[in-house]
């Protein structure tokens, strides 16, 4: 089907929140995170704790990061595949990403500043580590409550520990046309939980479980479940499918802050998310291999990777 533009997301607000869940908002705004995942697997987040100037300081340095020459943006690699830099393909023809591993650090992010920028460039540091620590405040929030909704609380340390983020910041070249062209098909993503911004060129659009797409808002933060998290609660949430369509004559920048599975950590349900009415539905496997294979010409076969890679 296409786009639905009378559809909306849920705009759940999160302002006044934190991670130690005191607010007397706290079990008002869990139960519409309930709500919005049963219905649509994702929401609009509400968050000021980004505030707006840093949103503007931080596109403003995402057009000088994408200017720089083709040969330096391919320093940005890592010893994870895919996690660096990655270019325009034919699956994906107007995109290209830089990725920035444990960004909330920011001995991490002045490593990658003297890599692309030897001179040095500190407002490019100061900038994405400071969104990125303000974006996993929201990204823990969200992740107890999912945790405390399920009844599973008691993982929540494990959960944490066993978790690490990476940013992926990303650039669509115009398509020069008024029809919309494909920026990224459609997929789902690997980790435990995305958070996406974009500038105010549109592009990004959530698949319903009905089969429609709905444009969210470019002003808000879009928060969804992984494939990772899928699994871990043993199917109970679902990944959501999502893909960018873009058109006209402006470039779009957006961002993607991604928890997941750190290396070596399995991701297996807890044994209180099996049962008969809940049968097991995906085999413990550990993440960077699940990344190996969806990047693979066999996964791109199947809509659901996950099930294909260790489904029961």
């Amino acid at each position: 089907m296409g786009s639905e533009t009378s559809l909306k997301l849920p705009v759940i607000d999160f302002n006044s929140l934190d991670f130690e869940g005191k607010s007397p908002k706290w079990e008002e705004v869990k139960s519409q995170v309930v709500k919005a995942l049963k219905e649509y697997g994702c929401f609009e987040a509400l968050f000021d704790k980004v505030p707006l100037e840093l949103r503007k300081s931080f596109f403003a340095v995402l057009k000088e990061l994408f200017a720089l020459p083709h040969e330096t943006k391919l320093r940005n690699v890592y010893e994870i595949p895919y996690y660096g830099y990655l270019g325009k393909g034919p699956r994906s023809p107007l995109y290209e990403s830089i990725g920035i591993d444990e960004p909330t650090v920011l001995e991490n992010v002045q490593r990658m500043e003297k890599i692309l920028w030897p001179e040095g460039y500190p407002s490019f540091s100061k900038v994405m580590q400071a969104l990125s620590e303000k974006l996993s405040e929201l990204e823990k929030i969200f992740r107890k409550m999912v945790l405390e909704s399920l009844g599973v609380e008691k993982y929540l340390d494990e959960h944490m520990n066993s978790s690490s983020y990476l940013l992926r910041v990303m650039k669509y070249t115009a398509p020069q046309t008024e029809d919309e062209t494909l920026g990224v098909s459609p997929h789902t993503d690997g980790g435990i939980v995305t958070i996406l911004y974009q500038n105010e060129v549109q592009g990004l659009e959530i698949e319903t479980k009905d089969g429609n797409w709905i444009k969210p808002s470019p002003l808000s933060f879009v928060v969804y479940l992984g494939d990772s998290f899928q699994a871990w609660t043993n199917g109970r949430l679902d990944a959501v499918f999502h893909r960018v369509m873009i058109k006209g004559n402006e470039e779009r920048y957006s961002l993607g802050l991604f928890s997941k599975p750190k290396r070596g950590h399995l991701v297996k349900a807890p044994d209180e998310l099996v049962d008969e009415e809940h049968p097991l539905q995906f085999k413990p496997f550990e993440f960077i291999e699940f990344l190996d294979y969806y990047h693979t010409d066999d996964a791109r076969k199947h809509r659901i990777p996950l099930k294909a890679y260790c489904g029961v």
